[in-house]
């Protein structure tokens, strides 16, 4: 058949409606099997495939979600946790017949653009900082939008567990035996710096969210250990990698008897291989098996059904949000009580 092969030629060949075509390939539940199976029979033999960005046009939607890193690109793949968030996005893709589209931010003036001209139907967002202009974009988009830790913002679902309450809990735990407590912390603002310092004024307007609410947390447990929290050293990472926590461990300086308050496992472990077995009890935090196996205390945040979570509600914003329960977890008798949130 010469020229482009359209839905009517293949109606006319299968001996049904050019509507009942366009619901084989679209809407296959309102076909008859036998039907739809003839149809797919004949514009195979015609080589017809539907033109599925004109649809897209049509319909006004792309079937596409995207995920908003707030990272470099290749963070998706080199951290565990961020994996694990991804999947739980990626389940929801496949049980949904949706693509996934990773849009990352890097801090630069094309971010907007970047977020802002994605061809996606919703937005998912890998935790972020107050004053990015990302979330502005977002929000001003149309398109709904769930982010994993925060900020909250008006129209933008959050997903995550009670970090504050979760940071006292895991603290409480690593500073009953005594000890001097330290923290390696992720980074405070988007300049990403590192820095070493007494954490006093923190975590004051820290703008990551995440990073605020571990700070307050750690304060709470530290305070109510009858300790100065202003005095208390900090190690301020610029990314959450093994590598910046022995960096940490190497900057303040750790002898026996710390405690070390890390806001992750991979820092966690970064401290643990540092310190080459000299006595400290060490907090993280997603209670992974190497940490665990370290003997590390850490925190269980499961960041698979969060991606399932943010990418629902980022799908139906009607949807309730769930809970978040975390507990405590790991240390040398792997029996430390559960703390639930």
């Amino acid at each position: 058949m010469p020229g482009r092969v359209t839905v009517k030629d293949v109606a006319a060949q299968a001996g049904v409606s050019a509507m009942t075509v366009s619901y084989a390939f679209n809407r296959p539940g309102r076909v008859a099997e036998d039907t739809r199976r003839r149809v797919l029979e004949v514009a195979d033999r015609l080589g017809y495939r539907p033109d599925r960005t004109a649809r897209a046009l049509r319909s006004g939607r792309s079937g596409q979600l995207g995920v908003v890193l707030g990272e470099h690109l290749s963070y998706a793949f080199d951290d565990p946790q961020a994996a694990q968030f991804l999947a739980g996005v990626a389940d929801v893709c496949v049980e949904d017949g949706l693509g996934m589209v990773l849009i990352p931010t890097v801090g630069d003036s094309g971010d907007v653009d970047r977020v802002r001209d994605a061809a996606v139907d919703a937005y998912v967002l890998w935790t972020t900082t107050d004053d990015d202009p990302v979330l502005a974009a977002v929000g001003a988009s149309g398109r709904p939008a769930a982010v994993q830790g925060g900020p909250a913002r008006p129209g933008i679902a959050r997903v995550g567990p009670d970090d504050r309450a979760a940071a006292a809990a895991v603290a409480a735990a690593a500073l009953a035996g005594g000890g001097t407590p330290v923290v390696v912390s992720f980074p405070l603002d988007r300049s990403r710096a590192a820095v070493v310092g007494p954490a006093a004024g923190l975590p004051g307007r820290v703008p990551f969210p995440v990073t605020r609410e571990r700070l307050a947390g750690y304060r709470d447990a530290v305070t109510a250990a009858g300790r100065d929290w202003a005095t208390v050293p900090v190690a301020v990472v610029e990314r959450n990698e093994r590598a910046q926590g022995a960096w940490a461990a190497r900057a303040l300086g750790l002898g026996a008897g710390a405690v070390v308050l890390a806001m992750s496992d991979e820092l966690a472990l970064g401290v643990h291989a540092e310190l080459g077995g000299r006595p400290a009890r060490i907090t993280g935090w997603d209670a992974s098996a190497p940490a665990l196996a370290a003997g590390i205390v850490s925190v269980t945040n499961p960041l698979r059904a969060q991606g399932r979570a943010c990418a629902r509600a980022a799908l139906d914003p009607s949807a309730p949000i769930p809970e978040v329960v975390w507990e405590v977890a790991g240390g040398p008798s792997q029996g430390i009580s559960p703390s639930r949130s």
